[in-house]
């Protein structure tokens, strides 16, 4: 499998799981065999990751990424065995970071609900071929995720606007709106997955959908409040 194929969500996937350590072996860049040089959004990645990892409170290092040839044999040997040696330094996931297992699953379930937005907002970044090593460290900074922490979008349906036209629960990728005809729409906020869809798709001459930034979103109005009289 490519190593751009790869996603952010199966490397918190297996932190969730358990394991004290995630390694990404790549073909060596500028070496692809096609053209989609899949290896630099994998590097991309992972260098998100680790500041994303700093920010939850694990050590970075338990997440690597290496690039090489299956004729590198002593090369993969000799990478594998100071990564392991590092790993065995570090200890079990979470507990070296005074982290225990519920606070820990849970800071992970958070981010991970927030990839398809992370995705979204950091797409130029992650798309980006970076050929010089010196641009690594900075391409993103511990400043600028907290700040998309910090400013994370909600999106909420003003109940006076809302005519239920039902569009934008039909274009909801995860199904997060519920509504009928007649019904004020709402965002279940545990399911949205922030891609702003809904915003996107939402009539203009409506323009019931509010995109919040930084706090929350206003609670859903209750059921029996929901029926539109036309």
């Amino acid at each position: 499998m490519c190593s751009g194929r790869v996603d952010l969500e199966y490397v918190l996937r297996a932190f969730s799981n358990g394991m004290d350590g995630v390694f990404i072996g790549g073909c060596r860049l500028n070496e692809c065999n096609y053209i989609t040089h899949g290896n630099y959004d994998a590097l991309n990645m992972v260098l998100l990751c680790k500041r994303i990892m700093r920010h939850i409170g694990l050590d970075p290092e338990r997440l690597k990424i290496a690039f090489m040839s299956s004729a590198d044999g002593n090369l993969f040997a000799e990478t594998m065995s100071a990564f392991g040696s590092t790993l065995k330094k570090l200890g079990p996931l979470g507990k070296a970071e005074g982290l225990d297992d519920e606070e820990l699953k849970t800071r992970l379930a958070e981010i991970t609900k927030l990839v398809p937005y992370i995705k979204l907002t950091k797409f130029e970044k992650l798309a980006a071929r970076l050929e010089n090593p010196e641009e690594y460290d900075q391409h993103f900074t511990q400043d600028e995720i907290e700040r998309l922490f910090d400013e994370v979008v909600s999106f909420y349906i003003d109940p006076e606007k809302c005519q239920a036209c039902l569009i934008c629960a039909r274009r909801c990728p995860v199904g997060a709106i519920s509504g009928a005809k007649n019904q004020i729409h709402i965002i279940d906020q545990e399911i949205c997955i922030k891609c702003g869809t809904c915003l996107e798709v939402c009539p203009e001459k409506f323009s019931a959908v509010v995109e919040i930034s930084g706090e929350s979103a206003p609670p859903p109005i209750p059921e029996e409040q929901r029926t539109i009289v036309r």
